[in-house]
This record gives C-alpha cells, sequence and structure tokens, in this order.
C-alpha cells in the first residue's frame, strides 16, 4: 500500500459554524468542496478543531482497506505514527459491532469512534500525545459483504477509476450524478437528463415517467449490464428476469383454492437514493463510488410531491427494475417465509404481489394479508389496499391481467375482443380499427397477437390466421 505525508496543498482544513444549538457541521476544503455532517453527539465530547482531523484520518484508515484486526492495526498505526496498545481492541470492537452489516459510511465510523469508550479513554490520556503522521492515499479497497463475495461485479475504488470505466471526464460524472441536486433547480429544460410524462392513474394521482436522455441511458445500461444484472435476483421474483414472464408469475397459482393479490403503492418513487447507495455499498464499492452511481441511477423532480422531489428511481430508467429487485430482495425472503409457514405459494412481479394455497391458507388469508401489509411498512415499502383481492375458486382468479383458475390462460373478453378488431380489419380494413391512432397499427396488432401464443398455443394460433388475412396499404 502506497503511503505518503501530507504536502501543504493536500491538508484538510477544517472549519466549523454553529448551525443549530444541537448539531455542528463541518465543511471539508478539498477539491469540489465537499461537505458532511458532524453528529450531534461529538458536541458532548467537546472534541476541538485540533482532535477532529486526528478522528477523520482514524476513520479512513479503518475503511481504506481489509477489515481484520491486524490490517486495521496497521494503517491506523501508520497514520498515527505509533502503535498504541488501545489500537487493538478498538479494530476487534469495531469488527464486532460491523459484523454482518453493509459497508459503512465515514460518518457511521466517526460515530462509533466518538461513542468507544477505549477512543474515550486514549483521548483523555494521550491527547497531548496524539497526532496524524501520515495519510492514506490509495484509494479504499471494495468490500463486499459475505453474502456477495461471490458476485462477478467489476472492482471500481474510486471516483477517478469510475469516471475512466464510465469513460468521463471527472467533471463529467459529478454533472451526471448530481449529487448536489443542481439538475433540478435549472429553468432550462436542456440542461436536464430526463424527459418527463405524466399520466393519470385511476385513483387521481400522478404516474410521472422519468426517461433518461440518450448519454444517461447508456451510462445507466452499462451499469446494467456489467453490474446489476450479474447479481442474483430472489427466486420469487419474476419481472425484469431473463427466462422469467408475467406467464412463470402467474404459474405457481393455478388451480389452487384461493388466491391472494396485493399491489405496492408507488413502487419506483419510494425507493429512495439512500437505499439505492446501499445496494451499491453493499457490492463492496467505497463510498464515494456507491454515492455516484447511486447518483447516475435515480433522479429528483420538484412539483409532483414529495415522493418525487427527493432522490428516488426513476420510473424509465434502464437501471430501475434491477434496482427495485434488490431493494425487494429482503422482502421477497420474509415473505417467502411468512408463505411457506402459511403453507402457501408466493411469488412477484414488480409491485404485484401473489399468495396461492388450499384450505390450510383459506382459512387464515385475511389475517394473513394483515402480515403481510405490516412487513411490508417494516421495510419501507406500502400496500394499495383498493387493489387487494381475495380470490377463491368459485370466482375468476386473475393475476396480472392473465387467468389462474384450471391454467394460465388470457381473459376470455379479452380474447374477443382482439379477435374482433382482427376479423373487422379483414373485412373494413386496418384504418377503420386503429381508433387510437398507433402510428404502428399492424406492429401494435403482431405484439398482441404474439403475446396471447406465448399464453395460449392454439388461441395465438387462431388469431394468427385472422391477422394474416389482413390487406396492408
Amino acid at each position: 500500500m502506497a503511503l505518503s505525508g501530507v504536502t501543504p496543498g493536500e491538508r484538510e482544513e477544517l472549519k466549523f459554524r454553529r448551525v443549530s444549538d444541537t448539531a455542528l457541521h463541518a465543511e471539508r476544503l478539498t477539491q469540489g468542496q465537499t461537505r458532511w455532517s458532524i453528529p450531534p453527539c461529538f458536541i458532548t465530547l467537546e472534541i476541538s478543531v485540533e482532535k477532529d482531523p486526528i478522528l477523520t484520518a482514524l476513520a479512513r484508515s479503518i475503511l481504506a482497506g481489509e477489515p481484520s484486526v491486524e490490517g486495521m492495526v496497521a494503517r491506523a498505526s501508520w497514520t498515527l505514527g505509533r502503535r498504541w496498545r488501545w489500537l487493538r481492541p478498538l479494530a476487534r470492537r469495531y469488527l464486532d459491532a460491523m459484523s454482518g452489516r453493509v459497508r459503512p459510511r465515514q460518518r457511521d465510523v466517526l460515530r462509533f469512534l466518538d461513542d468507544d469508550p477505549g477512543v474515550r479513554r486514549a483521548w483523555g490520556e494521550h491527547s497531548n500525545e496524539l497526532s496524524v503522521e501520515q495519510w492514506l492515499t490509495e484509494p479504499q479497497q471494495t468490500q463486499p459483504v459475505a453474502a456477495a463475495e461471490g458476485w462477478d461485479v467489476p472492482p471500481i475504488e474510486s471516483a477517478g477509476a469510475l469516471a475512466e470505466w464510465l469513460l468521463l471526464y471527472p467533471s463529467e460524472l459529478d454533472w451526471f450524478a448530481d449529487l448536489k441536486g443542481l439538475g433540478y433547480k435549472t429553468k432550462r429544460p436542456r440542461l436536464t437528463h430526463y424527459h418527463y410524462r405524466a399520466l393519470p392513474k385511476g385513483s387521481g394521482a400522478v404516474r410521472l415517467i422519468e426517461a433518461p436522455k440518450p448519454t444517461l441511458k447508456e451510462l445507466q445500461r452499462k451499469i446494467l449490464t456489467e453490474i446489476l444484472n450479474r447479481i442474483p435476483a430472489h427466486p420469487a421474483v419474476h419481472g425484469f428476469r431473463r427466462g422469467r414472464s408475467i406467464k412463470t408469475y402467474v404459474s405457481p397459482h393455478v388451480g389452487k383454492r384461493v388466491v391472494l393479490k396485493m399491489d405496492l403503492q408507488d413502487f419506483f418513487p419510494s425507493i429512495t437514493g439512500a437505499r439505492i447507495q446501499t445496494v451499491f455499498r453493499t457490492m463492496g464499492y467505497p463510498e464515494s463510488v456507491a454515492d455516484l452511481l447511486g447518483g447516475i441511477c435515480t433522479n429528483a423532480v420538484p412539483g409532483y410531491g414529495d415522493l418525487y422531489k427527493r432522490p428516488h428511481l426513476p420510473q424509465g430508467a434502464p437501471t430501475s427494475p434491477a434496482l427495485a429487485n434488490l431493494c425487494a430482495y429482503r422482502v421477497d425472503c420474509r415473505l417467502t417465509g411468512l408463505a411457506r409457514s402459511a403453507e402457501a405459494e408466493y411469488t412477484r412481479y414488480a409491485d404485484d404481489l401473489a399468495f396461492s394455497g388450499d384450505e390450510n391458507f383459506e382459512h387464515r388469508v385475511e389475517r394473513f394479508s394483515t402480515h403481510v401489509a405490516a412487513i411490508l411498512n417494516e421495510e419501507g415499502f406500502s400496500v394499495n389496499h383498493r387493489k387487494t383481492r381475495i380470490m377463491r375458486q368459485g370466482v375468476r382468479q386473475y393475476l396480472a391481467g392473465l387467468v389462474a383458475n384450471q391454467r394460465v390462460n388470457v381473459i376470455r373478453t379479452d380474447f374477443d375482443r382482439l379477435k374482433a378488431t382482427l376479423t373487422n380489419c379483414v373485412r373494413l380494413g386496418p384504418e377503420s380499427q386503429n381508433r387510437d391512432g398507433h402510428p404502428l397499427f399492424r406492429a401494435h396488432l403482431e405484439g398482441r397477437v404474439g403475446f396471447v401464443e406465448t399464453i395460449n398455443a392454439a388461441k395465438g394460433k387462431r388469431l394468427r390466421r385472422i391477422l394474416e388475412r389482413i390487406v396492408w396499404p
């Protein structure tokens, strides 16, 4: 590991200004004028300006390399210029506290150091001897959690390496990530990264489609292809996965005595930018890299309610479905376990949740739905109760627009309507049936027929024969 001292041009100066009676902000005067918050607990310690750089340097040395006792002690000893006896017990306590957790942010390490009694005691006994002798200049190494060690994601250990990986200049990377939220403040649409389209919902609310512009979309596709697609999703997930479809989503529930359908409310915008950054830190990326990756994959839009004005997953970005599945992984684990305990099946397609079972599940389905809603609330999601349905065998059991009573099938009224449209196209010409003004009406009909063929080959074959008889201009 390459280490060096601090030159006058590299040394960080800290200046404090009181924001309120309960909080202080420290401004780190480096490139980009980055700012970070110091927890209120620092005030109770009354740590002076001279001591704070020592804690910052100690936190950086902890995060810089392998999370082991020997590695942390070696890095901290180099930083402080002496192998203090209290460093080894501190390293053990840190590893115990962070065991099984996602890679912490620097502010989390600072908070741990502030609360640690050994650090307090060392500050009291050696306050005049502690100093920063060397600063680590190597970028932080990737440190995935145990479950992520087998994920084949590219190692990216610094903001500069990320810019190189994305074929961007560092200033371009900062602009696309927009961690300071400058993009949504501009009144010039040409300087924004997204096109917007508001679609009204049946409830009266608005669904905002946020389509990234070409350059940002290419960056997101690279992240999707080379990072996100290499991470396995939960087995219960059927949406946005290769080899899965709405047919595989519905199939486990065919022929069951009762089917419970639930819907997540505002699925994409409810997933915050902080959660996305946590996903990337779970993969092992350093805080600076994870924040930039999260910034590229999220967006903030004022004027459409609280969900949209904060950084969130944009519905329309190529990375959003995969990231949503990763953020919901813990939910899928908990709901799978809950379903198994109730002798039920569980699948999810994006924001649609389906549970099904036989007699034992039928007797407890109402209480079961309450438990599901409680779990979702604990995990940061909410249920759209207006769309919750309990469907027994005596009624049509439909999921994602398909029927699941005896076999996976298209809804009869939808099939009859499409068949009538095709027949009228043969008799009266296709122009007479294009009431919605589809610019590519032929492709539109071929797509609908192809969908039926994937669900029910026999019915799809009947529609295909009619489609082939249409005379196109």
